[in-house]
């Protein structure tokens, strides 16, 4: 079944949304006093015999884990000090073998497992083993980091989790991103970007910080030793101020057909943009304003639903642009849906999912075309949404996995 059909059928029940009938649970990202700390530590050589690194972002376990080796194995013996392996080619005894050997002519061998939770029930025993060691005789001179699978459905290992060296790593919070690129472009870049470069790369890329990496490595190239502007940005994504993705959900939030369908060649064009991505973003947005039209037929206030908004983007996180930026073209646009328009948009998004993948009888730009001006017609300001001959509905539930691939 697609992913919009899922959502379709589980909007009938009508509930409000909580943590307890929610099944995407929200997990802060590692906070930045922890992250301060963890990398502090590197700093002092002040190194844990274990690490576990878990959590749904692959970027941000993947750079604690280099950093680590590069603070723990010098570069001169890491040939003889750094195993980097895959849990499922492992067994007992080379598990055993590999945290059993000493470090060569240095102070300390490091052993990374990726994806641990495939470790074979008897790696996993040795590993357990190795564990007891180290709980029972402290410091060793092994460093055995141990790396989680990520993804929205990875379950961190309720075993591990409890090390000392257990460290999580959900995605950054949205207002921490911009931080995050002009750091990332000061330190790692050695390059400067202004704060329009910043805003409009964010738009664009939206919160993947591999994505923005891979961007921001080549604006540093493009500018040289020159500030990253907003020009530069707009040379290299091709993302053109107020005709980026967000814009376009915008629009269409805001049920204008002629603005979307205007810039809607040029967003397709973008990195990552396609028709399924539009499709899954859509709805998204449609089900948080149908979300949203629920509370406000229960009464709630603007403001009750403006936070019930920034709620259930932390608990459902990829709204495929920035967070306020979501929250607040959906709380401007909110007075011209009722439940009607919202359940039809449902409808023409079950439509354009199904003509996507089952047909390449028209291109991706007329599907989106037809699906656009379905969502945008008859539009009316809901002036007043407890007015006889409307249906009062309770607020809907938001399914989880509705902005999965």
């Amino acid at each position: 079944m697609s992913p919009v059909c899922d959502a379709r059928c589980s909007v009938r029940g009508y509930k409000p949304l909580t943590q307890s009938n929610c099944s995407v649970a929200y997990i802060s990202a590692m906070s930045l006093s922890d992250e301060k700390a963890f990398k502090k530590a590197l700093k002092a050589k002040a190194f844990s015999p274990v690490y576990y690194f878990y959590g749904e972002d692959e970027y941000l376990k993947g750079e604690a884990v280099h950093e680590l080796i590069e603070s723990a194995v010098e570069r001169a013996t890491r040939d003889f000090n750094l195993d980097v392996r895959g849990a499922s080619d492992l067994d007992a005894e080379s598990i055993s073998s590999l945290l059993g050997t000493p470090p060569m002519m240095a102070d300390r061998r490091v052993v990374v497992i990726r994806e641990v939770a495939n470790l074979k029930k008897d790696a996993r025993a040795a590993l357990d083993r190795h564990l007891e060691r180290v709980a029972a005789n402290g410091a060793t001179d092994v460093i055995a980091v141990l790396v989680a699978q990520g993804g929205e459905k990875a379950k961190a290992d309720k075993v591990l989790e409890r090390l000392s060296g257990a460290n999580e790593f959900a995605p950054l919070l949205a207002g921490r991103v911009p931080k995050w690129i002009a750091h990332y472009a000061r330190e790692k870049m050695r390059a400067a970007i202004s704060p329009e470069a910043t805003e409009l790369l964010h738009r664009a890329v939206g919160n993947d910080l591999a994505a923005l990496a891979a961007e921001l490595d080549k604006l540093a190239s493009y500018a040289g030793d020159a500030e990253i502007d907003e020009a530069a940005v707009v040379a290299i994504t091709g993302t053109r101020r107020d005709e980026t993705f967000g814009d376009l959900l915008d629009c269409i939030a805001s049920r204008e057909a002629p603005a979307a369908l205007s810039m809607l060649s040029h967003v397709l064009t973008l990195p990552k943009v396609s028709g399924v991505s539009v499709v899954m973003a859509l709805t998204t947005q449609t089900l948080a304003i149908s979300y949203g039209v629920g509370l406000r037929d229960e009464g709630a206030s603007s403001g009750r639903i403006d936070s019930a908004f920034w709620e259930l983007i932390q608990t459902i996180r990829n709204v495929w642009r920035p967070w306020g930026e979501a929250r607040a073209a959906w709380s401007k646009s909110l007075s011209l849906w009722d439940a009607a328009s919202a359940d039809a948009g449902l409808e023409a998004l079950l439509r354009a999912d199904i003509a996507l993948k089952e047909t390449r009888l028209s291109s991706d730009e007329q599907i989106l075309s037809t699906l656009i001006l379905a969502i945008c017609s008859n539009v009316r300001s809901i002036e007043n949404p407890g007015a006889p001959g409307r249906t009062r509905r309770g607020a809907r539930a938001i399914p989880a996995g509705v902005s999965a691939d």
